[in-house]
């Protein structure tokens, strides 16, 4: 009896594992795929075609203010 309990919570638990690593496959499969498009919304923003000078002091002013406040100048 005891080790018929014991081979199915090894069962269970390698299950268990299993299940983990395709969650985190897809999860990373995810990020992936919403990395693609912020890249394709930038680059239909035409941001991608700036130099490499401009974007960097484009986004070191971003990041000095913020996105909330960039958002909220854009707005205005």
């Amino acid at each position: 009896m005891e080790a018929g309990m014991a081979r199915s919570l090894e069962q269970e638990r390698q299950s268990i594992e299993e299940d983990e690593r395709r969650l985190a496959e897809r999860k990373q499969r995810l990020a992936e795929r919403q990395r693609e498009e912020a890249i394709a919304a930038i680059d239909r923003a035409g941001l991608l075609a700036l130099d490499g000078q401009r974007i960097a002091a484009l986004t070191a002013k971003i990041r000095a203010l913020g996105i909330d406040e960039v958002e909220k100048r854009l707005a205005a």
